[in-house]
């Protein structure tokens, strides 16, 4: 066969689309090498250990009547998702629904097509969660089924193991659909809706199409209040994220390792995002985000990821990054380096205006009573204020400021912040007044990073800000007693904080 041979009709075939990727192998089919394949299997030690028990499992139940009594007599279903497409049929690494993380404290990459269900029981509500077991070693599924198979992806927790590790009731994932369609017959249904089709599907035929098109909003209600609930953090996810932070700490300096190197590569932003990348990895779970590496003017587009320019030695880089751990909670952090070691006069009072900044809206989060706007508000008015003695503003600070003028947004496009947790933009979905309008309460994690971007065709400023690209992020956590602290404290901030950084990280590897 040439592809000049190629015609329609040969291209037409019975077989269904989602099973031709096996085309490219056989598997055995005789039953004499299933039989072979099935036996003289020693039973390993992993099998049998059911002693693993999750650190977040006591925090579950709480979590759990967070959202359940928003729903007294109604079935929950929050399912974990499946895998996403890569490219024809190689799949990016699962990750499982923040709100099936959060949940069951699970997120590992033998959890594609979980759910959990939380059914009415009594007053209160029984949770449920619906996992693959590990098929026996003399089923075909231990060697042929490349989703589920022991060969394919490695050995799965039994039934057993996972009630241990979690505290929860487990069932077979082959037991769902029965058990809802037991459940969902005369039961009021709320559903994570677009996580998962197939479990779509199977609820949207239980409920049938009207009872479906008629409770959409009530569905987009409940996934609200899952993303909502995670606004107020525990003392685990504190520490989760602590660790994070941390690590993310640890992965800032081999980029500062790595300057030296990056310099003489023309890609040097792709050297330093690498080895961010590479100690998140080895450290963690890898990164929360696409990590911006943004050198020179490169950092003047906010969301800046293609991180394949060089990198010059009179350059500032900008590194926007996070480190995330196996428990899937990530940092955000923002620093901006001078490659030399040094900032110039220029790029240093830039610098300080964008510290400066970061510090007025700390300076408000400690405030009683402050409200998430007002964070925002103090950082942008510093800001204003700064941009004025320079010159800059073609009004006044208030116009600038003001809703009808908003001029200081030219140069500080973005918010201050967001919250920070499972999500690297937590609680997105979450209604204005509790986010924006809402005041600080213990628990709650957020950034505050505000910056500077002055465009090298940007004629209202001056030749030597053109091309300077700074942005100083945070993440601030609110203690029990309403007071703020900055999880990333421990992380060098001021200018000569940066610079003996560098040094000291140079004078290690030297």
């Amino acid at each position: 066969m040439t592809q000049q041979n190629l015609t329609l009709d040969t291209l037409r075939s019975p077989q269904p689309l989602d099973e031709r990727a096996a085309n490219r192998s056989r598997s055995p089919q005789s039953s004499t090498f299933a039989t072979f394949m099935g036996s003289n299997w020693a039973e390993t030690s992993q099998a049998t250990d059911n002693t693993a028990v999750s650190a977040v499992k006591q925090f579950l139940p709480a979590r759990h009547t967070a959202v359940t009594r928003h729903y007294p007599g109604t079935v929950l279903l929050v399912p974990a998702g499946s895998y996403k497409t890569r490219s024809a049929d190689e799949d990016y690494l699962f990750r499982p629904h923040s709100a099936f993380v959060w949940l069951t404290g699970l997120g590992l990459e033998y959890e594609p097509d979980s759910a959990v269900v939380f059914y009415p029981d009594g007053n209160s509500h029984k949770a449920v969660l619906y996992f693959q077991p590990p098929a026996s070693r003399s089923t075909d599924q231990f060697y042929a089924d490349s989703r589920y198979g022991e060969f394919w992806v490695g050995a799965r927790p039994t039934i057993t193991q996972m009630e241990a590790y979690t505290g929860l009731t487990v069932r077979p994932l082959t037991s769902l659909e029965s058990d809802l369609r037991k459940a969902v017959a005369h039961t009021p249904t709320r559903l994570l809706r677009n996580v998962d089709s197939t479990i779509d599907a199977l609820v949207q035929e239980l409920v049938g199409d009207k009872t479906w098109n008629d409770t959409a909003e009530e569905d987009k209600t409940f996934e609200v209040l899952l993303g909502t609930v995670r606004m107020w953090k525990d003392s685990w996810e504190i520490d989760q994220i602590q660790q994070a932070v941390n690590l993310t700490a640890t992965c800032f300096e081999k980029v500062i390792a790595s300057l030296p190197e990056a310099v003489h590569h023309p890609r040097g932003e792709r050297v330093a995002e690498v080895a961010f990348s590479a100690a998140a990895r080895l450290g963690g779970h890898g990164t929360g985000f696409d990590t911006i590496a943004a050198a020179g003017s490169h950092a003047t587009t906010m969301h800046y990821m293609e991180n394949a320019g060089p990198i010059a030695p009179d350059d500032l880089l900008l590194i926007d990054a996070g480190a995330e751990i196996d428990s899937l909670y990530s940092g955000d952090i923002t620093r901006t380096f001078p490659v030399s070691g040094t900032f110039s006069p220029t790029q240093r009072k830039v610098y300080e205006a964008v510290l400066g900044a970061n510090e007025a809206a700390f300076k408000q989060a400690q405030q009683p009573g402050c409200h998430y706007r007002q964070i925002h508000d103090a950082a942008i008015r510093f800001l204003a204020e700064t941009l004025s003695e320079w010159g800059l503003l073609p009004c006044s600070v208030e116009e600038a400021i003001s809703p009808n003028g908003q001029q200081v947004r030219r140069w500080m496009p973005h918010g201050t912040g967001h919250h920070l947790g499972l999500d690297t933009h937590d609680c997105s979905v979450t209604p204005r007044d509790f986010y924006m309008d809402a005041p600080l309460e213990p628990g709650m994690v957020f950034t505050i990073e505000p910056g500077l971007y002055f465009r090298t065709d940007d004629e209202l400023i001056p030749e030597e800000l053109r091309g300077i690209g700074i942005r100083i992020e945070d993440d601030i956590v609110v203690n029990d007693d309403h007071t703020v602290r900055r999880l990333s404290a421990d992380i060098p901030r001021t200018a000569d904080e940066v610079e003996a950084w560098m040094k000291r990280v140079w004078s290690r590897n030297a």
